[in-house]
């Protein structure tokens, strides 16, 4: 049951095995955050209009303002591999990544089971 009749609720169940979601953390050399960000935008941005993207998150760390955490899930992980990490758009970011980072970036891959989210207009 909704708590707040006002605000759509979506449970979305994960019956497609295909689904992955990765997160993953970008600890970046201080001083390089505002390049960091201008490098993952147009990435998020070009992503979300591909077919088997479904959502993502960009995260800083309140505490630590170097340290992002990025939440993507895709509908197909095949795909990812096979062909998303490898778009022209994502190009300028793997060239400028290496140079931000001050360790190698921590990658975990999930398998959604269950999704919920409430839509606030």
């Amino acid at each position: 049951m909704n708590p707040h009749p006002s605000i759509p609720v979506y449970s979305i169940g994960h019956e497609n095995r295909h689904d992955v979601t990765y997160v993953i953390i970008f600890t970046l050399l201080p001083g390089k955050e505002e390049t960091f960000l201008s490098l993952i935008e147009p990435v998020l941005n070009a992503m979300r209009n591909e077919s088997t993207f479904r959502n993502a998150v960009l995260h800083r760390d309140p505490l630590k303002p170097n340290r992002f955490m990025l939440y993507e899930s895709w509908s197909d992980a095949n795909d990812v591999i096979n062909t998303q990490i490898h778009r022209d758009y994502r190009q300028d970011f793997w060239a400028g990544l290496p140079g931000l980072l001050e360790n190698d970036r921590d990658i975990q891959t999930w398998t959604p089971i269950r999704g919920d989210f409430a839509l606030v207009h």
